[in-house]
């Protein structure tokens, strides 16, 4: 299956997509992968040991998992999200992948994400959830109150499309959860030398994990739900 057709931006368009300006500018989109890649997807997700977002390997990750970064980060893509944000020419800023298999508690606390970031998108793949708000992602008002929503919150299911511009009150987050959450992240970036940086800090952050894992898991394991930093 060509990338084109794993993520095609005209499912952008379907009737239940949410797109608002207020506070800031996001786009909550559903089903934006099709159901016969489900398994394929499944099989090609990396598996990781250790919980957070690792900088993408292509070597990682099986061919339909490739494929579909292929898809997200193609110029045409980032243009359809561009146009629904209100960016302008998204596709000339370079972008950075990253994914995640596995969470802890100290994860989702409420921010903006950093000022190198432009543009944000975010692909779920879980195949199911429980029957909680923990771990979906949630748009918000403040920056000290994870409750403040502005729009229904997200469950990392399958084919669950979220993207936002970066700004000063871009706040997000969602509710401590343990376990396997499932997510491409692609950050469009102001230059070159933030992706070399940020790769580089990803990197150690992954080598550093495999050692101390059980540590990284114990040191946010009471976090408060209204738990934030800035960026």
């Amino acid at each position: 299956m060509s990338a084109a057709v794993l993520l095609d931006p005209a499912r952008l368009d379907r009737p239940d997509t949410t797109v608002q300006h207020q506070p800031f500018p996001f786009m909550m989109a559903h089903g934006q992968l099709p159901d016969e890649v489900r398994d394929d997807l499944d099989r090609d997700f990396p598996r990781y040991a250790s919980a957070g977002f690792f900088p993408y390997d292509p070597a990682d990750c099986g061919p339909s998992v490739n494929a579909l970064i292929e898809s997200m980060t193609a110029p045409a893509f980032a243009r359809a999200i561009g146009a629904r944000l209100g960016v302008e020419h998204l596709d000339q800023y370079p972008t950075l992948v990253t994914l995640c298999r596995l969470l802890n508690k100290r994860h989702g606390t409420i921010h903006t994400d950093s000022k190198s970031k432009v543009v944000t998108a975010l692909i779920y793949l879980n195949p199911q959830w429980p029957d909680t708000s923990d771990g979906c992602l949630r748009f918000l008002r403040k920056i000290d109150d994870i409750d403040s929503i502005v729009a229904p919150e997200l469950a990392p299911l399958y084919g669950e499309f979220a993207v936002f511009k970066r700004c000063e009150n871009s706040f997000h987050g969602h509710l401590p959860y343990e376990g396997e959450r499932r997510v491409i992240q692609v950050a469009w970036l102001t230059s070159e030398e933030e992706k070399r940086r940020k790769t580089k800090r990803g990197k150690f952050s992954r080598a550093f994990k495999k050692l101390f894992g059980s540590f990284d898991t114990r040191l946010g394991a009471g976090r408060d739900r209204n738990a934030s930093h800035r960026d």
